[in-house]
């Protein structure tokens, strides 16, 4: 499997959920309104729906531009499987997040296990910590250090 497959099928999907109907953000219970696989934007807010084709392809359109964006930022190489975490964090706190965090920086000086510890300072939302957000974050730690 691909990183990008790997994230999709193994943290993505199962982290995201599916949902046709654009509903608020749990932490804010607004924006960002989300639709599909975790798809938000200016297009998504109330009373948007979806096909399940629609959102099937927009997560591959939005997985595979988060895929590129931390590729860009990335000054070493990675495993198939510390990319598709990444590629799963990013999309969940933004290529922008993940471009200023210490995990990023530890990667690119060469501190894997200091960047794998890193994963789990991102479980808060709205200054909540979210248990959802715990669980994606040991996730992809875990298949990070697979």
């Amino acid at each position: 499997m691909t990183a990008l497959q790997v994230s999709i099928e193994k943290l993505i999907k199962p982290f995201e959920g599916c949902k046709l109907k654009a509903y608020p953000d749990p932490a804010t219970g607004g924006d960002p309104w989300t639709i599909g696989w975790g798809a938000t934007g200016e297009q998504i807010h109330s009373g948007v729906t979806w096909t399940q084709a629609q959102a099937d392809n927009r997560l591959i359109l939005d997985a595979s531009r988060f895929e590129r964006g931390v590729k860009q930022q990335l000054k070493v190489a990675l495993t198939v499987n510390q990319l598709a975490a990444l590629i799963s964090f990013s999309y969940n706190v933004g290529l922008g997040n993940f471009g200023k965090s210490t995990l990023l920086k530890c990667l690119n000086d060469g501190d894997i296990k200091g960047a794998a510890v890193q994963f789990l300072r991102w479980n808060r939302a709205n200054g909540k910590v979210m248990a959802g957000l715990t669980r994606r974050r040991l996730a992809e730690q875990a298949i990070f250090n697979g």
